[in-house]
């Protein structure tokens, strides 16, 4: 690869063990400057632990973002400031364990990854928006920022798409585990797309077993879920960025059976 350009890839919501276990081979097949994941499910479908986010560090893994699940493993407060590289979303109230970004160097080259959580449908938190506007004006102009937006709402995300068109390099959506089709670059430059799936098991609920799930709508009572096993996807996006700039140069989506 050129070293006037960056390339990312991204794979979206990791899912329990199913997740993790095809991510390290996967990893191994896509040549790319940094390699991202979501990890806020890598600890049994819900939640990350220390253990499974260096797990996945140590299989080649440079950031793991995470998203509103993050809280769900008490014990990830501690790592979270201890790990730069494992993030929370960046607009939770000051005081709160973790960092909202990292800055990561490899081979010559350098991306900001930062992550943000949507409030439409989900918890009351910090303007994302004005948050995302804060952390533009304070980054080294000469670096490409890379964003995952957790978020519910395709229309929150989509606007943030609209906002930061130019200020990023790209941004992509995460959350709902069901990859869409958008994917695009932007007129000012920032490669798009409203979510990035999913990898883990397809034949679920969105990583879950279909049964309980289907318990739970039919009879409103709660359930124990599981992730699903079998039929693995990986699910993402690979983006070319040109270096010391906001500007992407193209965006791939990947969706992919590996298992």
């Amino acid at each position: 690869m050129p070293n006037d350009v960056v390339t990312v890839l991204f794979l979206g919501d990791v899912i329990g063990k199913a997740g993790r276990k095809a991510v390290a081979p996967y990893l191994r097949t896509v040549p790319a400057d940094f390699k991202i994941i979501n990890g806020e499910n890598l600890a049994g479908g819900i939640g990350i632990t220390a253990s499974v986010a260096m797990e996945m560090l140590d299989a080649g893994v440079d950031a793991i973002t995470t998203g509103n699940h993050v809280w769900k493993k008490r014990e990830i407060a501690i790592y979270l400031m201890e790990e730069s590289r494992v993030i929370r979303p960046l607009n939770y109230p000051p005081g709160t364990p973790g960092f909202g970004f990292t800055l990561l160097h490899k081979n010559g080259k350098s991306l900001y990854v930062a992550n943000l959580e949507g409030r439409t449908f989900m918890s009351p938190l910090g303007c994302p928006f004005r948050s995302m506007e804060e952390f533009v004006a304070e980054k080294k102009e000469n670096i490409p920022v890379f964003v995952d937006f957790h978020a519910e709402a395709t229309s929150e995300k989509i606007a943030m798409g609209w906002f930061l068109d130019g200020k990023v390099a790209g941004i992509v959506g995460t959350h709902t585990h069901v990859q869409t089709a958008d994917e695009r670059i932007l007129p000012m430059g920032t490669g798009y797309i409203t979510d990035a799936g999913m990898t883990g098991p397809a034949d679920s609920v969105i990583g879950m077993e279909k049964e309980p799930v289907l318990q739970r709508f039919l009879t409103m009572l709660p359930q124990k879920y599981e992730v699903a096993k079998g039929d693995v996807e990986v699910q993402g996006v690979v983006l070319e960025i040109r270096a010391h700039t906001q500007q992407c140069l193209s965006i791939r989506r990947i969706k992919e059976k590996v298992i």
